[in-house]
């Protein structure tokens, strides 16, 4: 394998690592109720470090931003927006289900669909090429992937609910459904990239090095999509009378350092395999893409194991588990063999 490649391989691999693990800190800071925990997280990792990155590698981001019309930054904020609605329900989502299962579930419909809709809606006549007949036959493996992974997740909680804290059957099945609305909503990332390419093209005319142009388009759809995380959060602290656990001197100060590097090794992630995918040149949408979604699914499902997400589930339940994610990690190297360079 030449040098360049490796390398890019290594940071891609690298970056999905750190994508699959960001959640982790969750589960060791009961003290905090989700919405406190889910704030601080977005603050840092949609809010504070994407403009961190824009004023350390875009010049004159202000400037650039006057110079674009007010259209395309409404939709790149819209899109973002749309995006953190999918980022609320994926926290809530893998809250319910488990990291294992709530990452490989979301990633399988997010994979599918983000490459599937902007083909439907830019180019709907490349439907019947070759491209089109490889994202139809993995959204049919993603669904078959999903159904495999729901009754591997439906058994579980049969099995240890009567051993565990779990709430049960309907709380998996919710968790289920909100995972696959994140799914839904989180490609909406994709078109604030689509619709923000003059934004890019003027980040780039001011001096931008072209793997850091669209560090601008990313910043802003990211803090608009901090707006439904924040809100929410913000909704639920106020329903439940939960922000009074920020300060409470029963929760250890290490909850906060646990949320920050939640953010930190979420936006991390990004970071490294966009450097990793364009080591790659062409071969960031062929073998990058589709190695980065696989390497945060198996991570995920790594820790998920190692956190006792499984703990008293029969051998069969944790096959057919295994069989879903396999059958999503499929899909996602089918789709992306269609998906546009």
């Amino acid at each position: 394998m030449d040098r360049t490649v490796a390398i890019g391989v290594a940071f891609v691999l690298l970056g999905g690592a750190f994508q699959g693990s960001f959640a982790l800190p969750m589960k060791r800071m009961a003290g905090w109720q989700w919405e406190n925990t889910w704030l601080v997280y977005s603050v840092v990792a949609m809010a504070a470090l994407p403009w961190l990155l824009v004023v350390a590698t875009v010049p004159h981001p202000v400037e650039v931003l006057k110079l674009t019309s007010t259209a395309i930054l409404v939709k790149v904020a819209l899109f973002g927006f749309g995006w953190g609605v999918g980022s609320t329900l994926f926290g809530l989502g893998i809250d319910r289900v488990g990291i294992g299962l709530g990452f490989a579930v979301i990633l399988g419909v997010t994979a599918s669909l983000g490459s599937l809709l902007p083909l439907l809606i830019l180019n709907p006549e490349r439907l019947l090429t070759s491209q089109g007949s490889a994202l139809i036959a993995g959204l049919i493996l993603v669904l078959g992937g999903i159904v495999l992974c729901s009754i591997a997740g439906g058994r579980r909680e049969r099995e240890t609910a009567a051993d565990t804290k779990r709430p049960g059957r309907s709380h998996f099945w919710l968790g289920l459904g909100i995972c696959i609305a994140s799914g839904v909503f989180s490609p909406m990332l994709n078109f604030s990239f689509v619709f923000g390419k003059d934004l890019q093209v003027l980040t780039l005319k001011f001096g931008a090095r072209p793997a850091m142009a669209s560090n601008l388009i990313w910043a802003l759809a990211l803090s608009a999509g901090f707006l439904a995380n924040a809100g929410y959060c913000v909704y639920l602290l106020r329903k439940n009378r939960t922000s009074g656990l920020f300060l409470a001197k029963t929760v250890p100060s290490v909850y906060w350092l646990g949320s920050f590097l939640m953010g930190l090794f979420w936006f991390a992630g990004i970071v490294v395999y966009g450097v990793g995918a364009a080591g790659l040149g062409a071969l960031g949408g062929v073998i990058g893409w589709p190695l980065f979604m696989a390497m945060i699914i198996i991570t995920a499902n790594v820790w998920g194991a190692l956190a006792g997400e499984w703990k008293g589930s029969a051998r069969t339940t944790y096959a057919l588990s295994s069989a879903g994610i396999a059958v999503l990690l499929l899909a996602i190297g089918i789709i992306s063999r269609g998906s546009p360079s």
